[in-house]
C-alpha cells in the first residue's frame, strides 16, 4: 500500500500509516532488512511533509543506516 501511496490514510489522517510503520523499532528493521531498504526508497521520493513526519522520516533512515 505504501509503494502505491506513501501518504495512504489510516483509519485516521492522510501519512498515519506511514507514521505507523516508521515508528517501529530499529529492532524491526535489523529483522526485515529489505523492507526496511525498500522503505527507505519510498520515504526518499517525499517532499512537502509535515515537520513532525519529516521528523519520524529522519529518525527511520539514521536508525536503518546504524543497523
Amino acid at each position: 500500500m505504501l509503494r502505491d501511496n506513501p501518504l495512504a490514510e489510516g483509519d485516521m489522517y492522510e501519512g498515519d500509516l506511514l507514521r505507523a510503520v516508521l515508528t517501529r523499532t530499529p529492532a524491526v528493521w535489523s529483522a526485515y532488512p529489505e523492507l526496511a531498504r525498500q522503505l527507505t526508497f519510498i520515504v526518499g521520493g517525499l517532499s512537502d511533509l509535515s515537520p513532525d513526519l519529516r521528523s519520524k522520516v529522519e529518525r527511520f533512515v539514521g536508525a536503518v543506516q546504524k543497523s
